[in-house]
């Protein structure tokens, strides 16, 4: 004999909870009418959810008029609306109700602290840190993440030397900070550290340390790594980890394993293939990284912005200047991509390697945007190549207001009145690089993705 259930105060926060990650808004609401219906509104546990569920929602007149009707508020009730104020983007209703909460946990701390980060005002972030009663990992954490994340990694350093409790999430922050902001050195020293304590690497840490070794550009530590990484037990269909060390291989001219580790895989996804598409492109085959994007679009994965930068940068570098065209025409009709100011960049390269100057300064009139100095400096280089003076010329007088410091623009100048044999301009060239102390940087041995 079947017998009716029913939700209860137990099975509707499951239920709330649901809806809310997949912004069910009106099943929820159809959900709230049945809690009202079976007398559960007032059930702490529900209410909570029901504030939760309308918090992820965005729907916050509905939350705080469900918190301000509670008879009794306990300090997750509270910390739900603090949290629902923060995912509709009002951190100053959120802050006004984390001063006005009686009594504070280390959670509410901690989202109040975690929120400021990501929303970038590390001021606030670093005065509740400080105001917190009793710091903990997570707090920790989320400041050395946002330290990361703004380039000041001495003060992530600091914080991460000061936290005694270390978990596989602080050493990841400082590893993946570290890579963020291109020094390699210390990401791999503070992996190693980490290492030596008997930690293990998680899939984080593990994609952090390839990519440190990717922007080395060193072969024998990239061996090394493609050792280690097999020596650990991890996922072996990880695509995230493959796509890492594809990306590591290419960059450190070990193609013939990129190409290994590529073919291997058991479920390739649009990050494995725009890792090998790179490494190809990076070593002047540009021909074969079309030749894989045609094979992932017969996969039928879908490519995105950053797959299109890879082929049209590749078809510059091969020459490929119809099939550059083709892509980014296809982009815009058949996906509904809006190109970038990158994907502008690349065809301009891509016109002016193949010595369309004009077409390639006219495509450049011709966005819809101001031209960042990639773009520029695209032109630039073409003008360089092909030594045309009047267009580089241009192309310096915007690229000496949008980065008046990169002395290689002047270098390319230079060179440019050089081969006209206009020495009076070289010698002007010289004297702004002097006035500015401008000096050319001898190229760097890392090799970036």
């Amino acid at each position: 004999m079947r017998r009716s259930l029913f939700p209860d105060h137990f099975s509707f926060p499951c239920l709330l909870k649901s809806c809310a990650a997949h912004s069910a808004l009106s099943l929820g609401a159809s959900l709230h009418s049945a809690i009202v219906h079976l007398g559960l509104e007032d059930d702490l546990f529900v209410r909570t959810s029901l504030i939760d569920f309308y918090g992820k929602c965005r729907q916050m007149d509905a939350s705080r008029k469900l918190f301000d009707t509670m008879l009794h508020k306990n300090e997750v009730s509270w910390t739900a609306l603090i949290d629902g104020y923060w995912n509709s983007g009002d951190g100053i209703s959120a802050r006004d109700l984390f001063d006005k909460m009686p009594h504070r946990n280390a959670i509410t701390w901690n989202i109040m602290i975690d929120r400021y980060v990501k929303a970038g005002d590390l001021i606030n972030a670093r005065k509740l840190f400080d105001e917190m009663p009793e710091r903990n990992t997570v707090s920790f954490t989320s400041m050395i993440d946002g330290y990361a994340k703004a380039g000041d990694m001495a003060s992530a350093r600091f914080l991460f030397e000061q936290l005694s409790d270390k978990d596989i999430f602080s050493w990841s922050a400082m590893v993946s900070g570290y890579v963020q902001n291109c020094q390699p050195i210390e990401a791999l020293k503070i992996f190693l550290e980490m290492y030596n304590r008997k930690i293990k690497p998680d899939e984080v840490v593990l994609v952090g340390l390839i990519s440190a070794c990717s922007q080395f550009g060193r072969l024998s530590l990239a061996k090394w790594v493609n050792s280690f990484v097999q020596q650990i037990s991890f996922d072996a269909d990880n695509p995230h980890i493959y796509a890492a060390l594809i990306d590591m291989n290419a960059n450190c001219g070990n193609m013939e394993e990129a190409a290994f580790l590529f073919d291997s895989m058991k479920n390739r996804d649009l990050v494995s293939y725009c890792s090998i598409m790179q490494g190809y492109s990076i070593h002047m085959s540009g021909a074969k990284a079309v030749e894989l994007f045609e094979r992932m679009l017969k996969e039928g994965i879908m490519p995105d912005e950053v797959a299109f930068t890879v082929v049209l940068a590749a078809c510059s570098k091969a020459g490929l200047v119809k099939e550059g065209n083709e892509y980014f025409n296809l982009m815009k009709t058949e996906y509904g991509i809006v190109a970038s100011p990158d994907h502008y960049a690349c065809m301009v390269d891509l016109l002016g390697r193949a010595g369309f100057l004009k077409e390639a300064y006219d495509l450049l009139r011709s966005m819809p945007e101001e031209p960042h100095a990639g773009v520029w400096g695209a032109l630039l280089a073409a003008c360089n190549r092909h030594s045309n003076a009047e267009l580089a010329e241009i192309a310096m007088s915007r690229l000496s207001e949008l980065e008046p410091r990169n002395a290689g623009n002047y270098v390319s100048m230079s060179n440019i009145y050089a081969a006209d044999d206009r020495w009076m301009d070289v010698s002007r060239i010289r004297t702004q690089m002097s006035c500015r102390a401008l000096r050319k940087i001898p190229g760097c041995t890392w090799i970036y993705s």
